[in-house]
Formats: C-alpha cells, structure tokens, sequence
C-alpha cells in the first residue's frame, strides 16, 4: 500500500491508501471511501466540501467514491430531541424542525447537484443524505454514475434504537442494485448490515461492490464487514464520518445529552473505521481513526469469481428445498387513491 498525503482547500489532511500494483491483465476498479464530517445544519456548505473531497478522489483516478452515513444532512450523534416515554419537549420540536430543514428532498435541487458533481467528476457516486419526504425523514443513500445520472435510491429499512424517534422505515421497494460498468452496486445502512435476511436479498440480487455507509466506529464494526465480505463473496466498502465535537454547533444550540460536560472542541465524538476489504476477508485499505481521509485501493474484480468457487451464499452453497427467503419488494403507502382506477372502469362500461 502506498501512501500518499495530500491537503485539501480546508487544510484538512487527507490520505489514500491506494495498491499501485495490481495485474493489468484482470479488470480492477478503483474505489474510494470519504471519512469526514458533515457541516451541521448547513447543507449548502456540505454540498461544497462534498465536492472538495470528490475532486480530490478523482485525482487519485478513483471510479467509485462512497460518502457516510447521512453525511448531507448530518448524523445527529448525541441529541435525545427531547424526547422521554409520553413527552417531547418544545426544545426538542425546534431542534427537529432545523434538522428537518437540513434535509433534502429526492428529486431535489441537491440531488441534482450532487448528479451533476458525479458526471463533472467521471465517477459513481454512492452518498449519504437525510432524505425529506413531507413531513417524514429517511436515512437514505442516493446512487449517481459518471454520466451524471442519478440512479435511484435505498433507504435504511431498520432505523436504530432512538433513530426511529427522527426516521422512518424504508420498505422492500428501494433494496436495489444497480448493474453498472464498473460491477453491480449496492448499499446497506449501518445496522441493518447485521440483518441475514436483508443481506440475503442483496446477495440475490448479485451485489459485487457491497456499500455499507454507517456512523459505527467500534472495534466490532469491523468483524461485521469482514464476515458480510466472506458471507456475500463481494467487495465491502464501508465509509464512517470523523468528528469532533467541534464539527457540531456548539452548547446550548447543540447538546450532547449526558456527555456534554465531559467534551472538549477537539474531543473526537466518531472515530471512523472507514475500511475497504476483499472477497477474500482480506484488508485492502484502513481502518483508519486517525482524522478525516480519502481511504482508496484497487479492486481486482477477479477476486470476486475466486471466492465464489469457495462459498457463494445463493448458488451452490444455498439449499433450497430446505431454505428460501420471499422478499415483498413493493412499495407500501399508507393511502391508496382508487378514483382514478374507478373512472377507467366506468368508461369501459359505457
């Protein structure tokens, strides 16, 4: 691995780990994860890092750039809004009316930046956002080739533990995975890459580049995306953010509840992890926890053909007869119009 430091135009240190070495003979891909920080309640300047950072990975000839886990919009890592068994507090409705205004809408004005940033780049695109639906937030990864097109969209299915309070439930409908030059793309959020079932589909689905944004950056983290890139035989990138606490608004705007006088502006409240590995569990690239970073390497598609002669979860090692997984993949709308159906019946009747 080679590694090569550069600076980008916030004098934030960034690093590639890039393999320069790989056999030109076997088709390689090479891939970036973005770990870095949202800025917090402000999506334009978002937008405007993001961009910063895609430029920098497509100096390093990266053809696919995964971003974390609501890195547009942000990750509200520490705050409760106000909410306890039978109460929400009015510090806490205020609190999700910004974050809800930090969000994005898709279709949107940003998506369409964020389409025109991957065709300006030549890259695929795999991003993070908190997608605005009504009145209703999504944890949501968004997916755009080099063409400039966006592609379609996943939403995370299982939000966790106080998550569910901001975000709602994504349904069978946007588990997809998109067939593209560089292989078939997918992306699962954060916990629910612990969910066999949702996996399952995915590997159905024939995922080769397996994205797995989240904003877990414990030691255990990293066994999960070992063992879903044994599981499935395909590539695992996984893209975390890094923050200190001074990547938030500070008190009492922003309040880190029952941690908050502990935290210095530097102490480091999301360490990263972000790491790519193999089909093989090898580690091509991280985890690294040292700051913000353009972690990259090569992937030799080849790779993905070798570990399935092993092991390869929905062929010749799946069982059938015995085991079998039905996947409701339509969408669910809690009101359904039917006028609309009734008045083509009506004039059909006449």
């Amino acid at each position: 691995m080679a590694l090569v430091p550069t600076t980008a135009a916030n004098d934030t240190q960034l690093i590639a780990e890039v393999d320069m070495g790989s056999d030109v003979s076997v088709p390689t891909v090479r891939a970036t994860v973005v770990q870095a920080s949202t800025i917090f309640y402000d999506t334009p300047a978002t937008l405007d890092k993001a961009e910063r950072l895609l430029a920098e990975a497509a100096g390093f000839g990266s053809q696919l750039v995964v971003f974390p886990e609501a890195f547009v919009g942000g990750y509200p890592r520490g705050s409760n809004f106000g909410v306890s068994i039978g109460n929400r507090t009015p510090k806490g409705k205020e609190e999700f009316r910004k974050y809800h205004a930090a969000a994005i809408d898709v279709p949107g004005p940003e998506v369409d930046r964020l389409a025109a940033m991957a065709g300006k780049y030549r890259v695929h695109l795999v991003m993070g956002v908190i997608e605005r639906d009504g009145y209703t937030l999504y944890c949501t990864v968004l997916f755009f080739d080099p063409q400039g097109r966006y592609l379609g969209k996943h939403r995370k299915v299982m939000p966790t533990a106080l998550e569910r309070i901001i975000w709602g439930f994504g349904d069978g409908s946007t588990i997809p995975v998109f067939e593209t030059s560089i292989g078939k793309i997918g992306a699962a959020i954060c916990w629910e890459n612990r969910m066999p079932l949702l996996r399952t589909a995915m590997y159905a689905k024939g995922i080769e580049i397996y994205c797995a944004p989240t904003a877990d950056s414990r030691d255990t983290w990293q066994a999960s995306m070992t063992h879903i890139a044994l599981e499935g035989g395909c590539f695992v990138l996984s893209a975390n953010q890094f923050c200190r606490r001074k990547d938030y608004p500070p008190p009492p705007d922003y309040v880190f509840s029952g941690t908050e006088e502990e935290l210095s502006p530097d102490s480091v409240v999301c360490a990263g992890g972000s790491v790519i590995i193999s089909p093989s569990g090898t580690i091509l690239a991280g985890p690294n926890y040292d700051g913000e970073a353009l972690i990259s390497a090569d992937l030799d598609l080849g790779d993905i053909a070798r570990a399935k002669f092993d092991f390869d979860v929905v062929g010749h090692y799946a069982r059938p007869e015995v085991l079998s997984l039905v996947v409701r993949d339509h969408p669910t709308t809690p009101v359904t119009f039917t006028s609309a159906s009734k008045k083509t019946e009506d004039s059909c009747n006449k």
